[in-house]
């Protein structure tokens, strides 16, 4: 399309539109994330198509074991998939592809029945892998649609109609969530395709001379062995990503679980439990503003460590919180502690890249929060087994993915500090 050309006038107008659209794939994608892996499915998984059909607390261990095996596979897959989209010249329709196999996942959704375990197993993982992967090659038109100058602000803008997108997304499925559950995965397939289609007519088209999938592919490895050769002689780097592994970890396992926590251990039922991620929804957001100020002032490594107090607290009284109106208060504090240390996270990583690696590492950055999901849904669904059914002590298990990255961060170099000479 000419108005990327680097000989091609700027046209704003043009601009302003192909911005518009690729935010609004982060609206359209945003309602499965919402529904599908944390505030229905999950429920619908464990408690109906599950029961107890696998002991007790099986429900859990194959919906921690479908979440750990859709993240095994997105993140062996991703640095070739990220290569295929760069050097091969077929980023939009690899990323239809990966779309269209999220919705097909989804649909299928619509013919599960009770003892269907293996089924609902594998729907969910086709379901979530399509999910994932497209993200790769929508994150990758970022820096094609907006100037260096600008791309925080049309990242942000990505991030927030996200949040709307949850939002509606969540309060579109809420009458039917209760009692007609099989109207609710038609619903999610039709949000994501309906406000799908004007980011795949106005995104750039993709480019002719591609060098092929193979040999991007091939350089897909390669570069990833020259990534992980880099951030072995960047020490502080690689202790601050080990640190990422375990605490980020330990969140993202909460909020994957926390729907099947909130109905089976605080008596929560389906349409309680999507007022209460709703809620969550708009903490998160508070929580990704509120300590930005502090993180100026005092730098992302204090400000983390705050972050992770706060979530072994989370952790702490999971464990011990017996009502249902305390369990709201927490879910509402995770809110608030998943968008600072999200926000916090990634202004310690910015501030540890060399100059002129900043998308290689925060590529290496995304992997390492995939891959640190292979651990954490598995084993907290193979404890609640051990445990009889009992979820508390799952929660024990995630502070411990707390602790240990908070135990790793002090060995993390402040850049700030080194740069006064402290």
């Amino acid at each position: 399309m000419s108005a990327f050309r680097a000989d091609a006038p700027f046209s704003p107008v043009y601009h302003r539109r192909t911005v518009f659209s690729w935010a609004l794939y982060d609206f359209a994608n945003s309602i499965y994330p919402a529904v599908m892996t944390t505030a229905v499915f999950p429920i619908f998984y464990s408690g109906y198509v599950v029961g107890d059909l696998a002991g007790e607390g099986g429900g859990d261990a194959w919906w921690g074991l479908a979440v750990s095996t859709s993240a095994l596979l997105i993140a062996l897959s991703a640095p070739l998939l990220g290569a295929v989209a760069d050097g091969a010249g077929v980023r939009k329709r690899l990323m239809a592809i990966f779309v269209g196999i999220c919705l097909v996942g989804v649909l299928a959704m619509t013919t599960l029945s009770p003892g269907m375990i293996v089924a609902g197993f594998c729907f969910f993982v086709i379901a979530n892998v399509g999910y994932e992967g497209s993200l790769i090659f929508y994150n990758a038109y970022l820096p094609e649609i907006a100037p260096v100058e600008r791309r925080g602000f049309v990242s942000g803008l990505g991030f927030g109609v996200g949040y709307l997108g949850s939002a509606l997304g969540l309060v579109l499925v809420l009458p039917f969530a209760q009692d007609r559950t099989e109207l609710v995965w038609p619903i999610v397939a039709a949000f994501f395709l309906l406000f799908s289609i004007p980011t795949f007519r106005n995104l750039p088209a993709d480019r002719a001379g591609g060098i092929g999938i193979g040999r991007a592919a091939v350089g897909g490895i390669v570069r990833l062995r020259k990534t992980i050769a880099l951030v072995r002689r960047l020490p502080n780097l690689r202790r601050f990503l080990i640190s990422y592994f375990f605490y980020i970890d330990g969140i993202l396992t909460l909020i994957v679980m926390a729907g099947v926590i909130a109905v089976e251990t605080f008596g929560f039922n389906q349409v309680q439990t999507i007022e209460l991620f709703l809620i969550v929804q708009f903490s998160a957001l508070v929580g990704s503003f509120a300590l930005a100020r502090p993180t100026d002032r005092f730098g992302p490594k204090p400000v983390l460590r705050f972050v992770l107090i706060w979530w072994i607290g989370i952790g702490v009284a999971g464990y011990f919180v017996q009502s249902s109106a305390l369990f709201y208060g927490l879910a509402v504090a995770g809110g608030l502690g998943l968008g600072s240390a999200q926000a916090a996270s990634r202004t310690l990583m910015a501030s540890l890249i060399p100059k002129g690696k900043e998308a290689e590492m925060f590529g290496f950055y995304a992997l390492c929060g995939k891959t640190s999901s292979v651990l954490g849904p598995a084993l907290f669904g193979w404890l609640t087994v051990q445990f009889a059914g009992n979820q508390r002590p799952g929660f024990l298990l995630l502070t411990g993915f707390f602790l240990v990255g908070g135990f790793l961060l002090r060995f993390v170099k402040d850049p700030r500090v080194e740069a006064v000479g402290v």
